[in-house]
């Protein structure tokens, strides 16, 4: 049976003991046979809109919590790349090294990332075609040993894609279901369901959001097929340090996990 990814987790780590009990309150999560979990935390926010913004612990400090959590609960793990010289620390933990959406043209990010042995995650920047992505594929796959971008390939050689919404004007995102289509056919493709309602720099000096919108979004790319979802997910949104009007309360994603899940058992 081919399993729904889903990474999920708080958009950054915040204290050891926020991350511990989110990493808690997910485990049914992980133990779900119809998902393939993926933990998800950030050690820093390197493109926060103010500088008095809280970023993370960092690296170091950032990764000796993820790594005590994946010996805690077993978890596969995924976290933001920024520089490339990070690669290799990353790739002692995480099972996933995702490359932000801003920094999906990087050549030279995308191929220190996929010199690792880890699973390569371009989020499609705000601002790209969905079918000029197919070049950001395939230079971690050239990297990688292959030579073209087809879903077979791209799947072969662990390099997804990330939807995240297009710029609409300013200050706000909108999803176009069909950019799930193009870029399915040249890698599998994750709908990141909470940065998608988010409005870039909306709240005065820091990032908005409307996660009221997050099930619609999710539920519609499911009925339009994806191989995965992100969504990031908070104890108390409300007081989150971090992108917090867009993420699922963690008690209510269980409910909205099972109706994507229905939506795709319908289409098979």
């Amino acid at each position: 049976m081919k399993k729904t990814i889903l990474l999920s987790g708080p958009c950054v780590i915040e204290s050891y003991e926020n991350l511990y009990a989110t990493a808690l309150e997910l485990k049914p999560f992980a133990d779900d046979a119809r998902l393939e979990f993926y933990f998800k935390a950030s050690f820093d926010k390197a493109n926060r809109t103010s500088l008095e913004s809280y970023r993370g612990p960092g690296l170091k400090e950032g990764l000796e919590m993820l790594a005590k959590i994946k010996s805690e609960f077993g978890y596969k793990i995924i976290t933001d790349i920024h520089e490339s010289h990070q690669a290799g620390a990353i790739a002692e933990v995480a099972d996933i090294i995702q490359i932000p959406a801003f920094l999906c043209r990087q050549t030279d990010l995308i191929v220190a990332v996929a010199k690792t042995d880890k699973i390569v995650n371009i989020k499609k920047g705000q601002f790209m075609n969905p079918a000029d992505m197919k070049y950001s594929v395939l230079k971690a796959i050239q990297t990688r040993g292959g030579d073209k971008a087809t879903y077979d390939e791209a799947k072969k050689f662990g390099v997804w894609l990330c939807e995240r919404g297009s710029s609409f004007g300013y200050g706000n995102l909108v999803v176009d279901m069909r950019g799930l289509v193009i870029m399915r056919a040249f890698a599998p493709v994750i709908f990141d369901a909470t940065h998608s309602v988010q409005m870039p720099g909306g709240a005065g000096g820091k990032s908005g959001g409307d996660s009221s919108f997050v099930p619609y979004l999710a539920k519609a790319a499911a009925a339009v097929g994806v191989d995965g979802f992100f969504m990031e997910t908070h104890l108390d949104p409300k007081n989150a340090l971090s992108d917090g009007p867009n993420m699922v309360p963690t008690d209510k994603l269980g409910a909205l996990v099972n109706q994507i899940l229905d939506i795709q058992g319908v289409l098979k």
